[in-house]
């Protein structure tokens, strides 16, 4: 029997967000720069004789344990796309370390580490294409998290193009409220605008930061007006020194880029002694060069 696998689900970090449309069947059309860091939600997986389902974690308040959680949503897509496989029944447990309803794709990166690990664990023949195809059924930042290095992403998310960017250092904070993502972008004042830059070869914080200096997040502004408290989110990176501070997909969470991590990691601190309540870590972003998922 295979031993228990965990595969990390990082948070998905919106570095820049562009909303360049919408198609007729609703859905808006994004430009967004996205990378993902070191910290991250965790699913462990492993044979079992009857299939389980447990939460841990600071946010395992509140989530579904049932068929609406998307981690039981991948393991059942996967066995439905592997009829003549033997997939056997599996524990999982998911480490919920991200906050819920938060602007880092953690559902999607849950969804898509579980895939991961199932994959692996059965042993299916599955090709990595076919499988980001498939998973769009789940939601439109399935085929990125499943990718999980730096991307741009248009599209509704699922035309993706590899980005070259080195690690970042990054503290993300978050102020203690879910964002609606519908109510953010019936908020939004205009649909129509111009796409990102050409993204040149970045080798560090401060080419990055003059780079996004040139970008936005065009759900900032609505996201700010369903939760003000996002603002202070932004006060409190920059009163600790981030050379950019972004509100990262719908919101609430925020990110602060720093020049490196040990300023990272004070200001992490520095916030969390003001904001107990609130979520904050210092992380990086994974590089262009770094595996995704564990081989």
């Amino acid at each position: 029997m295979t031993a228990e696998l965990t595969f990390l689900a990082p948070a998905k970090i919106n570095l820049a967000l562009h909303v360049t449309g919408r198609r007729d069947d609703g859905y808006h059309l994004l430009d967004s720069l996205v990378a993902f860091t070191a910290f991250g939600d965790r699913v462990h997986a492993a044979a079992s004789d009857t299939d389980r389902f447990s939460i841990t974690g600071r946010y395992a308040a509140g989530i579904p344990d049932g068929g609406d959680n998307l981690v039981l949503r991948a393991r059942d897509l996967l066995r439905r796309l592997s009829p003549h496989q033997p997939c056997g029944p599996v524990d999982i447990r998911l480490e919920k370390n991200l906050p819920v309803a938060s602007g880092v794709g953690g559902g999607s990166s849950d969804a898509a580490a579980t895939l991961l690990a199932l994959l692996r664990l059965w042993n299916l023949p599955l090709a990595q294409d076919q499988l980001a195809d498939a998973a769009l059924a789940l939601g439109a930042d399935l085929p990125m998290c499943l990718a999980a290095r730096p991307l741009v992403a248009r599209g509704i998310g699922e035309m993706l193009t590899p980005a070259a960017l080195s690690a970042l250092p990054l503290v993300l904070a978050n102020p203690g409220i879910a964002v609606p993502t519908p109510a953010v972008f019936r908020a939004l004042g205009r649909r129509n605008n111009p796409p990102l830059r050409a993204l040149p070869r970045v080798s560090g914080p401060q080419e990055m930061a003059a780079w996004l200096d040139i970008t936005r997040n065009d759900l900032e502004a609505p996201a700010r007006v369903t939760a003000p408290a996002i603002g202070d989110a932004l006060d409190a990176l920059r009163q600790e020194g981030a050379a950019v501070a972004r509100m990262s997909g719908s919101g609430a969470t925020c990110y602060g880029l720093f020049a490196d991590m040990p300023s990272a990691r004070d200001a992490a601190n520095a916030i969390a002694a003001r904001r107990p309540d609130w979520f904050v870590v210092a992380t990086r972003t994974r590089s262009s060069e770094e595996l995704p998922w564990p081989e």
